[in-house]
């Protein structure tokens, strides 16, 4: 759910390789993250069929989807024939049943539990190939809780991304107790293998490995800012001059989304209820107003000028 690099890792090598079974993948939204997901896969040589809830939602996934195609060849990063190619191996629809043929399903929608375990629901009935794999790309739910609402648990993990999905290297793989050892190693040879990932295996637990360390470090940010100790400018500043991260916290929540930071935040108090993991009123606030961070041009920062 971070981002901290610049320039995107090199891309996989010329297509899926023999480590990996899987062709064809479906992604469920195609919002910043299922958009960049479903870039990866492209990339990588699969097929990659998206679907959102509305035919203005897919729109707007299309479009971000092309303009980081065009950022990517205006840097000198994609050749335009390649450009061409990854289209053609782009589809959206509106129309879950046109999941029915994939080998991989990647969940990328709201971090709401409810969203995603009736989601799950429907690709359990959707999706036909008796070894698909259904993999969720929650940031903080428990993935036992979304593989008991399908009748096939032993064939759901989380696939955790982070963003941007096409410039960070990392992907958490996240089995739970029913998850299976082979769904667990395709899933590794996919992320590996094919889409040239560096993979970490975490425990089924409420932010896995890198949400759970990062979560508390934000909070903390928040709760300094809100406190008046310092301004949003000289906490960030402090971190990255002082700290040498790429970035600030701040900064660094306006980037993730303050409703995935609350969402996550709020798993991880429901879970521990360690007073780390107790979200400040501000976050709170900040999200009822809808100042949700860069994605929406305002969070603790103002971007509507950039």
């Amino acid at each position: 759910m971070t981002t901290v690099n610049e320039d995107p890792s090199p891309a996989a090598a010329a297509g899926p390789e023999a480590a990996s079974d899987i062709q064809r993948v479906g992604v469920v939204g195609a919002g910043q993250m299922g958009s960049g997901i479903a870039e990866v896969c492209a990339r990588a040589g699969l097929d990659v069929r998206i679907v959102e809830v509305s035919g203005q939602a897919l729109e707007i996934g299309r479009s971000r989807l092309w303009n980081s195609l065009d950022r990517a060849v205006e840097r000198g990063k994609l050749e335009p024939a390649e450009r061409e190619r990854l289209v053609e191996r782009l589809e959206f629809t509106t129309d879950i049943t046109e999941l029915a043929d994939r080998d991989l399903v990647i969940e990328a929608v709201v971090e709401n539990l409810q969203v995603k375990t009736e989601l799950f629901t429907a690709l359990d009935r959707v999706v036909t190939r008796p070894d698909a794999i259904l993999a969720t790309n929650t940031s903080s739910f428990p993935i036992i809780r979304i593989a008991t609402a399908t009748s096939r648990p032993q064939q759901v993990l989380g696939i955790h991304f982070f963003n941007p999905a096409t410039v960070q290297p990392l992907v958490e793989l996240i089995p739970s107790m029913a998850t299976s050892t082979e769904t667990v190693e395709r899933a590794h040879a996919l992320a590996t293998a094919v889409l040239g990932k560096q993979a970490i295996r975490a425990g089924d637990r409420a932010g896995f490995v890198v949400n759970a360390l990062l979560i508390p470090y934000l909070l903390s940010a928040v709760r300094m800012y809100e406190s008046g100790f310092a301004s949003a400018e000289d906490i960030d500043n402090g971190m990255v001059y002082g700290c040498a991260h790429p970035m600030g916290p701040l900064r660094l929540t306006d980037l993730v989304g303050l409703d995935t930071t609350l969402a996550v935040a709020d798993s991880l108090w429901e879970e521990f209820r360690e007073p780390q993991y107790a979200a400040p009123p501000l976050l709170r606030r900040m999200v009822d107003a809808g100042l949700l961070g860069k994605k929406v041009g305002r969070g603790f920062y103002d971007y509507t000028k950039d």
